[in-house]
C-alpha cells in the first residue's frame, strides 16, 4: 500500500508537468506578450492573485510566476507540505486553463461551462446568506452507473446544494436527461479535473468580494473558506492521483472529500471520510459539512427545491402558457379574520390544467387568505412579492412577474408528472405557513381559471394594489419615525450593514422599509432591528448619531460613521452582491451606474466587475457606491451631491428598467422632461470624450453643477 502522502505529492507532479507543457505550447503559439484574460472577471487569475499576491496580465506573468508555484509543492512528509503542495496543484491547474484561454476566448465551445464569471459569484450572494443555497457540493465522477449520477444529482438538488460537475459524471447526468447550467445550479465545469481550477477561483473571489480578502493573506483566505464557504468533495472511485492533489488543496480550505475508494486511502475524521456505500454519499457529506437541510414537505407530484427557481421553460416544452400581459391574471394576498377560513382549504374555480389543449395561453388568479393574531396588512405585500420564489422552486414550472403582470409556464414534463392548479394552491399553503408561521395561523387558497371569474378577481386586485401604492408613496424617510438595519449578509461580509429606509432600500434590491418592518416584527433577534432617528447630524446628507450607533454596534467596531444621501462622504458600505455599482465619471462631474447583468465597457474604462471590485466586503469607498436598480430613481439618490442628476451613462436595459420612476423624479426635483434621454448608453458610447459630446449635444444638467472633487 502506498502512503496517501505519497500520492499527492505524484498527483501535484503530473499537475505541475501538465502546466509546464501547456505553458511551453502557449509560449510557441502565441508568445510571452500575449494577454491572458479569464472572461469577465476584475481578479485576474484569482487564484495566483490569492496565494502569490501575483495580477497575471500575460504569458510571460504567468511563466515568470510558474517557479514560485512549484516552490508550494514540497515532498517533505509533513502536513503543511501536503496542504501546499494541495495549492500549489490548484495554481498549476489554473495555468492549465490561463493557457486555453489565451489561445481561445471560448476553448470549450459552449459544451462546458469553464471559467464561472464575477457577476455570477455576486448573484449567488443572496441566496447564500439566507439559507436558499445551504453548501456547494464538486462532484467528481463518473460514477458507478448512470442511474446513479443521476440519482446522486438530483438528490444534492432537492436539498438545494449547489452542484459542479468535473469529468465523466457530466456525460452520465447528459444522458439522464438532468438539465444542467448556471441557472439550475448544476454547473458542468469541465472535463478535467485541472478545470477545479475554476471552482477554487470562485470561492476564492468569493472571499475577497465579500469578506474583503486581500491577496496574499493566505490565513485570511483559509479562515474564510473554512468558516464562510460550506463546500465539500464526492469522488467516486477509482481515485487517481491528480485527483488526490487536489483533495489535498480542498481539504486544507476547509472542504471534507467524501470517496468511496478504498485503496490507498487512509481515512481523517471530519476530512477524507471512505464511504463505501455510494449512495450514502449525500448524508454522509452533509454530516460532515455540518449542514442541516430545511425541508418543507409540499403534497405536489414533481421536484420541489431552490436549484429549480432559474429554470427556464422553453416554448416547445411547455404545457400551459399563463401570460398576465394577454390574458386577466393576477396573485393576491388578503388578511382574514380565523373564523372566515378554514386552514388549508384550496379550492379551484373553473376548470382545471388537463381541460386545456397543450399549448393554450390560460388565465388564471390565486388568491391566498391568511389569518392570525399578529397578521398585519403591511405584511401582505411581503408574502406576495415571494410568491415569486415559492411558485419558482417547482420544476417544471416557471414563475416571472408579480402582482397582475405574472407569467407562469407549465412544462409538457410537470403536466405528464400530474402537476395541476391544485398544486399551486399547495406550493403556497406550505410555503406561506413554513416562512411566515410566527403570525399565520391559518391560510386557504382560492384558484380561478375562467376568464369571467379572473376578470372580476383582477380588477378587486387592481383596487387593493392601487391602495397600497398610494400609502407607499406616502412613505417617505422624514415620515416614519425608525429605518432599519439589515445584516443578513454578514455570514458572508462581517463588516457590512444595510440601512434601509423607505426612500433607500437594501442595495441586494430585495429588502425594502417594509420587507425590514415585517422581517423585525416576525423575528425581533432576526438580520433586522430597528433603528432610531432622533438626533439628527445633517438631514440633507443623512447623518443622525443614533444611526451611527447602531451602525458601530452592527458592524462590530468596523464603521464609524455612515451618510445615507451621500457617494463622497462616508458612504453605505457593500457586501458584494449588490445590483447595481455606481462611480465617478470625472471629466463631466457625473456619475456612471451599471447593473450586474451588463458585461460590456463603461465610460470609466471599467466593466461593472472591475468596479465592483473597487468596492465591497464592507468597506467604505468614497466615490463608488454599490446600491439597488429602484434606489436610482429616488429623490434620496446622491442628494448630497445634487440627486439623479449626476447620472451621466447607463446601459440600456438598466435604463429601460428604471425610466418610468426616474423620469417622474427628475421632473419633480428639477422640472425636467425626459431626463432618462439625456442619459448615454452603450449604444451612443462607451467611452468618454464622446459621452463629453453627448452630453454638450444634449444640454445634461451635470454640465452646469459644482465639481464632485
Amino acid at each position: 500500500m502506498r502512503l496517501l502522502f505519497d500520492r499527492i505529492f505524484q498527483g501535484a507532479d503530473e499537475m505541475l508537468a501538465l502546466a509546464e507543457q501547456a505553458l511551453a505550447a502557449a509560449v510557441a503559439e502565441i508568445g510571452e506578450s500575449a494577454p491572458v484574460n479569464m472572461p469577465n472577471t476584475a481578479y485576474f487569475l484569482a487564484n495566483h492573485s490569492a496565494y502569490l499576491k501575483k495580477n497575471i496580465r500575460t504569458i510571460g506573468d504567468l511563466n515568470a510566476a510558474f517557479p514560485e508555484v512549484k516552490r508550494w509543492h514540497q515532498r517533505e512528509q509533513r502536513l503543511e507540505n501536503v496542504f501546499n503542495t494541495g495549492f500549489a496543484t490548484f495554481m498549476a491547474a489554473e495555468v492549465i486553463e490561463a493557457c486555453k484561454y489565451a489561445v481561445s476566448a471560448d476553448p470549450y465551445n459552449g459544451e462546458y461551462h469553464g471559467h464561472l464569471s464575477d457577476a455570477e459569484v455576486r448573484e449567488l450572494g443572496v441566496p447564500l446568506v439566507t439559507g436558499d443555497i445551504p453548501g456547494f457540493v464538486v462532484i467528481i465522477g463518473p460514477a458507478p452507473s448512470d442511474e446513479e449520477a443521476a440519482e446522486l444529482i438530483k438528490g444534492y438538488q432537492s436539498r438545494a446544494i449547489f452542484v459542479f460537475l468535473i469529468g465523466g459524471v457530466i456525460d452520465q447526468a447528459k444522458r439522464m436527461g438532468v438539465a444542467t447550467g448556471f441557472p439550475v445550479r448544476v454547473v458542468a465545469v469541465g472535463p478535467d479535473i485541472w478545470q477545479t481550477a475554476h471552482i477554487i477561483s470562485f470561492v476564492n473571489r468569493a472571499a475577497m468580494i465579500f469578506g474583503a480578502v486581500t491577496p496574499g493573506d493566505r490565513e485570511g483566505f483559509d479562515h474564510y473558506t473554512f468558516h464562510r464557504i460550506r463546500a465539500f468533495v464526492n469522488a467516486f472511485d477509482p481515485v487517481a492521483d491528480i485527483v488526490a492533489a487536489c483533495g489535498a488543496g480542498a481539504i486544507a480550505m476547509g472542504f471534507p472529500v467524501v470517496t468511496n475508494d478504498e485503496k490507498d486511502m487512509w481515512p481523517v475524521p471530519k476530512s477524507l471520510i471512505i464511504q463505501p456505500a455510494s449512495e450514502d454519499f449525500i448524508e454522509t457529506s452533509l454530516e460532515a459539512r455540518d449542514i442541516r437541510i430545511k425541508i418543507t414537505k409540499i403534497d405536489i407530484p414533481v421536484a420541489y427545491s431552490t436549484a429549480f427557481e432559474g429554470e427556464i421553460v422553453r416554448r416547445h416544452d411547455m404545457q400551459l402558457d399563463i401570460d398576465g400581459s394577454r390574458v386577466d391574471c393576477c396573485e393576491l394576498v388578503t388578511t382574514k379574520q380565523p373564523h372566515e377560513i378554514e386552514d388549508h382549504e384550496i379550492t379551484l374555480i373553473g376548470p382545471d390544467f388537463e381541460e386545456f389543449e397543450q399549448g393554450s395561453r390560460v388565465c388564471l388568479c390565486y388568491v391566498a387568505e391568511v389569518a392570525g393574531k399578529t397578521m398585519q396588512a403591511d405584511f401582505e405585500p411581503v408574502f406576495e412579492r415571494r410568491i415569486h420564489d415559492f411558485v419558482n422552486r417547482a420544476e417544471g414550472v416557471m414563475h416571472t412577474g408579480q402582482r397582475d403582470n405574472l407569467r407562469i409556464r407549465v412544462s409538457k414534463d410537470a403536466f405528464a408528472a400530474g402537476f395541476r392548479a391544485r398544486h399551486i394552491g399547495e406550493i403556497l399553503y406550505a410555503a406561506i405557513k413554513s416562512d411566515y408561521e410566527s403570525v399565520v395561523d391559518k391560510c386557504a387558497i382560492k384558484i380561478y381559471t375562467r376568464p369571467e371569474d379572473c376578470r372580476e378577481i383582477r380588477a378587486l386586485a387592481q383596487a387593493v394594489y392601487e391602495k397600497r401604492d398610494e400609502r407607499l408613496a406616502a412613505l417617505t424617510d422624514e415620515s416614519v419615525d425608525v429605518f432599519y438595519d439589515c445584516i443578513l449578509c454578514q455570514s458572508f461580509s462581517p463588516a457590512h450593514v444595510c440601512v434601509v429606509t423607505p426612500e433607500r432600500l437594501g442595495l441586494c434590491g430585495a429588502v425594502s422599509w417594509l420587507d425590514a418592518k415585517a422581517a423585525n416584527e416576525l423575528d425581533p433577534n432576526g438580520a433586522c432591528h430597528k433603528v432610531t432617528k432622533e438626533r439628527v447630524v445633517d438631514e440633507h446628507l443623512g447623518i443622525w448619531e443614533d444611526v451611527n450607533e447602531t451602525v458601530k454596534e452592527a458592524s462590530h467596531g468596523n464603521l464609524e460613521q455612515v451618510t445615507l444621501y451621500s457617494i463622497m462622504v462616508d458612504p453605505m458600505t457593500s457586501c458584494g452582491c449588490f445590483e447595481c455599482i455606481c462611480g465617478i465619471e470625472p471629466l463631466s462631474n457625473g456619475v456612471v451606474i451599471v447593473h450586474r447583468e451588463h458585461t460590456g465597457m463603461t465610460p470609466l474604462g471599467m466593466t461593472f466587475s472591475e468596479m465592483a471590485s473597487m468596492t465591497g466586503g464592507g468597506v467604505q469607498t468614497p466615490g463608488f457606491m454599490g446600491h439597488g436598480k429602484q434606489f436610482i430613481s429616488s429623490r434620496k439618490f446622491m442628494r448630497g451631491e445634487g440627486g439623479p442628476a449626476r447620472i451621466v451613462w447607463m446601459p440600456k436595459a438598466l435604463k429601460e428598467m428604471v425610466s418610468a420612476k426616474l423620469n417622474a423624479a427628475a421632473k419633480e426635483l428639477y422640472g425636467l422632461e425626459d431626463f432618462s434621454a439625456l442619459i448615454a448608453d452603450e449604444s451612443v458610447t462607451e467611452d468618454v470624450e464622446t459621452l463629453m459630446e453627448y452630453l454638450a449635444e444634449k444640454e445634461h444638467p451635470v454640465l452646469g453643477m459644482e465639481p464632485l472633487m
